[in-house]
């Protein structure tokens, strides 16, 4: 099985969020021999353009019209970002909240990918349809204050039911979330909520239903499998 790790974070090693995904995918790596791992750094990607001969080639598309070349060669950039992220069995999407919602190289990556043709289309009803079937998604995400549920701030998440939204909407029914709240109110409360964050990670891991998987007799430790993890300083 495939695994795609959409990293959504500009701190690198000294990413909390980063070490949560980690943990999963360490977890994984021990318990399944047939699982790769591909990364996407979406703030080191040279992500497509979503403008100019882009938007027009979507349109002439949609409308089941011819792209010249000049108007191909430009799509082919989103062709391939497309093609990447649909060759993924299982996606992990590491984010931390940004101003209530996603960082926005994540919601850029959702506006190049979410294409007609590739991740949805429209039936003969004219009612879009999600396109991915059999997929697994885990978002881990990090907060700053506590949006859990019941909490006084849950109202204003908007990064959680974003997500839930937009990837419902292509088809992802499989969608589980590990958050980590109050991650900017002390030390102390960063660590409990690193640490909870942590073991559901390893929970989920061990505990999933991952497609297409076939487990490990005998866990092996992921530098032995090639894997790049990027784990705190």
């Amino acid at each position: 099985m495939h695994l795609l790790h959409i990293i959504s974070t500009p701190r690198s090693h000294e990413s909390n969020t980063i070490r949560i995904s980690n943990a999963l995918i360490e977890e994984l790596y021990g318990r399944y021999a047939d699982l790769t791992v591909s990364v996407l750094d979406l703030f080191q990607a040279d992500l497509p353009a979503i403008a100019g001969a882009n938007i027009e080639s979507k349109y002439k598309l949609m409308t089941g019209q011819a792209l010249d070349t000049y108007h191909q060669s430009c799509w082919d950039a989103i062709d391939a970002t497309c093609k990447r992220f649909l060759e993924a069995d299982i996606y992990v999407i590491t984010t931390p909240m940004w101003n209530l919602g996603v960082p926005y190289v994540l919601k850029y990556y959702v506006d190049a990918i979410v294409q007609p043709g590739y991740l949805f289309r429209y039936n003969e009803s004219g009612v879009a349809e999600g396109l991915l079937k059999d997929k697994k998604m885990v978002v881990v995400t990090s907060r700053g204050g506590d949006y859990s549920p019941g909490s006084p701030l849950q109202a204003f998440d908007f990064l959680e039911p974003y997500l839930r939204a937009i990837f419902g909407f292509v088809g992802v029914t499989d969608l589980h979330f590990i958050n980590a709240h109050g991650m900017d109110i002390s030390e102390a409360a960063r660590r409990v909520a690193l640490l909870k964050a942590i073991g559901e990670a390893r929970a989920l891991a061990a505990n999933g239903d991952w497609p297409a998987a076939e487990a490990e007799p005998i866990l092996l430790a992921a530098a032995a499998r090639g894997q790049r993890v990027l784990v705190d300083a």
